[in-house]
């Protein structure tokens, strides 16, 4: 005991700690801090071992992980020890500069450790480290904390202790390894500040090449968490941030290609001809006639939250939606629907402006698409249609109310405007009262003489995962569940069904149903594809019950909603029409998965990652096998994830200019 209450005064008397002096402190933060993310990491890599296929995974994540960890903390230090080398020329101002240095490097080290503390609940959720999605719901703090405290206080508490224990242990820990004097000449103190100030930037930036060091060039597999291992937590949310700051272009990641190519390929995979696209200021714009020619119909989207295929009976999954079976039973149903992304706010994107998935943030958080960004509501609109939005929690959240009031919707109905609500959880109004608000909402706009369009969007499942007592048989035992949550969502839906069916706005509207995106997606793979496809049907009155087998992405749910609505008219949208026929060629899903994009065809999948080849899979079993890819692959899928950035960047997703223009290419 006594020698461990020795230790400090034995590290500062050491030969090297009198030399180094002030720079001392900095070696006891950097050795400090890679001890604590080694062993993070170490632990990690252990909890996740079923994911490592050799030893070579585990080296790979080893070394990898050191360099991240040592550009890492090069980069927390930099400040401090500039600092000191001026204090050492001014040493009047060394007494701040230790005080700056411990508050300093105490904070970074609270920081580092609660971050890696909280990893394992952020795996969990995501299969991945802490990352953007942290950043993102930092936003909304009310939402979260309601989320956090709801579901998670053994993680809190176990957080806030390690937060505390390491502000103390840490804080007393640096103070005692400050040396004020340097036991070196002037001449060696010089060289010693230079020595001190490269190892330092030679750290942080980690490469001698052209680029600085980045994520990819630690990652060595396709199992993107063992890839996110490598790095550390702190790092993962940095890089995040920065990322959001500079809301990088798509060929920043997976290389340019031209304008003229980029238009070329995403045309020459719509089911339009070439010379149907003759709008100068709108490349992809084209004029779409509805197949429905008689008087248009209402549409109200029922968006499920978090509703992976994996939860759908109907579609091979648990038993959990006896409700959306029957549905998928009656109705147009898409049996191979696969997501763009894997959260709510990409869902939206692509079910309500058909909008391809690009790796920067979702266009309903993005500047530049606040405002006169091509959605079917504004769209519908311009036809004479009320558009609104409802939804259970607070319509600001994810930045939806300020999209949606800026591109076309009208009306929006957030729990504020409720006329009850018997269950309220973190995110708000049950499904229940949700779907009982959107009943009365739709039986006000049936009596209006104009037709209307509603998005509802659920909450209900998703994490903590709370809904009312005594409304379904669990299916299993503890309350809080994913699968429990998807049950009893399935339940209020069913609720609204019935209801719908017995109403006045029964008889002129088409519903769809569909998911935004799987509740938790993970997997080996560098985009897990099986954990993209999500449930949809569309029902009503005159849609004939099919079970449609064909390749579909989420952004074909819109250019097919308003052909059976009989809205003729010029959109931006590549989605296809699902009522006309797709030839197999050109049937195709895009995903979105963090950085890593994917374009599946019935045949292969290609994969981009940023700053790496592309690579191609086929699916055997339900899992991706590695096949030969080759430019007519890399190109296609390039152009698709470019074409979203050059779009947004260019203003080209928009209204056309024109309202029903009638072409002699129809």
């Amino acid at each position: 005991m006594a020698l461990i209450s020795q230790a400090p005064t034995m590290l500062t008397d050491s030969k090297i700690a009198r030399i180094l002096g002030p720079f001392w402190l900095t070696i006891i933060f950097m050795a400090t801090t890679l001890i604590a993310l080694t062993l993070s990491r170490i632990g990690l890599t252990s909890w996740q071992n079923e994911r490592l296929s050799s030893l070579h995974d585990l080296f790979a994540i080893m070394v990898g992980g050191l360099r991240i960890d040592i550009s890492s903390v090069s980069y927390i230090v930099a400040i401090p020890v500039l600092l000191t080398i001026i204090a050492l020329v001014i040493p009047r101002l060394l007494l701040l500069v230790k005080w700056v240095s411990i508050f300093w490097y105490s904070a970074f080290l609270c920081l580092v450790v609660y971050l890696e503390v909280i990893t394992p609940t952020f795996i969990n959720e995501y299969d991945l480290r802490p990352n953007r999605l942290l950043i993102e719901y930092l936003i909304y703090p009310k939402e979260v904390i309601a989320m956090l405290f709801s579901g998670y206080k053994l993680e809190i508490i176990v957080a806030t202790i390690t937060l505390f224990l390491t502000s103390y242990l840490g804080f007393k820990w640096f103070k005692s390894q400050w040396i004020e004097q340097t036991d070196t000449k002037t001449p060696q103190r010089f060289l010693l500040c230079i020595a001190i100030l490269f190892i330092v930037l030679l750290g942080a930036r980690s490469s001698i090449g052209h680029r600085p060091l980045n994520p990819a060039m630690v990652s060595f597999s396709t199992d993107h968490l063992l890839n996110a291992l490598a790095l550390n937590s702190t790092y993962s949310a940095a890089f995040a941030m920065k990322q959001l700051n500079l809301e990088n272009s798509a060929s920043d990641y997976y290389g340019s290609m031209s304008q003229e190519d980029i238009y070329r390929h995403v045309r020459q995979q719509s089911i339009y001809p070439s010379q149907h696209f003759n709008e100068q200021s709108l490349p992809t714009a084209s004029f779409k006639r509805a197949s429905f020619q008689g008087k248009p119909k209402n549409l109200v989207i029922l968006l499920q939250e978090s509703l992976g295929a994996r939860f759908v009976g109907g579609l091979g999954g648990l038993p959990l939606t006896p409700n959306l079976d029957k549905l998928m039973q009656q109705g147009w149903n898409f049996n191979n629907l696969y997501a763009t992304g894997t959260r709510s706010v990409r869902g939206i994107e692509a079910v309500i402006t058909g909008f391809t998935p690009t790796p920067s943030r979702a266009v309903v958080k993005l500047d530049k698409s606040q405002k006169d960004f091509f959605t079917i509501a504004s769209l519908l609109k311009r036809h004479n249609y009320h558009t609104q939005f409802v939804y259970g929690g607070e319509s600001h959240f994810d930045n939806m109310k300020s999209f949606f009031l800026g591109n076309g919707f009208d009306q929006i109905v957030d729990s504020d405007d409720f006329d009850n609500i018997e269950f309220e959880g973190s995110w708000g109004a049950s499904d229940e009262d949700l779907y009982n608000q959107a009943h009365l909402e739709l039986e006000k706009l049936s009596q209006q003489d104009k037709p209307f369009f509603s998005l509802v969007f659920t909450s209900s499942n998703h994490s903590p995962f709370e809904y009312p007592d005594n409304k379904i048989t669990q299916f299993d035992s503890e309350k809080r569940t994913r699968n429990n949550a998807a049950k009893y969502s399935d339940y209020a839906l069913g609720q609204f069904i019935e209801q719908a069916k017995h109403s006045d706005y029964w008889e002129d509207t088409i519903f769809l149903v569909v998911a935004d995106h799987d509740s938790r997606v993970f997997g080996a793979e560098l985009v897990p594809v099986k954990h993209f496809q999500v449930p949809g049907v569309i029902i009503g009155k005159g849609i004939t019950p099919r079970q449609d087998e064909r390749l579909v992405s989420q952004i074909d749910l819109a250019p097919t909603l308003l052909s059976l609505m009989g809205i003729s008219d010029v959109t931006p949208m590549l989605g296809h029409d699902l009522t006309r026929e797709v030839p197999l060629q050109k049937q195709r899903a895009l995903m979105q998965y963090d950085k890593n994009f994917a374009y599946m065809t019935p045949d292969n999948i290609t994969v981009l990652q940023p700053h790496l080849p592309p690579t191609a899979f086929i699916r055997q079993h339900g899992k991706l096998k590695k096949t030969a890819i080759n430019q007519s692959m890399i190109d296609r899928a390039k152009a698709h994830v470019l074409f979203g950035t050059l779009a947004y960047n260019n203003q080209l997703y928009r209204l056309s200019n024109e309202k029903n223009v009638n072409q002699a290419t129809n």
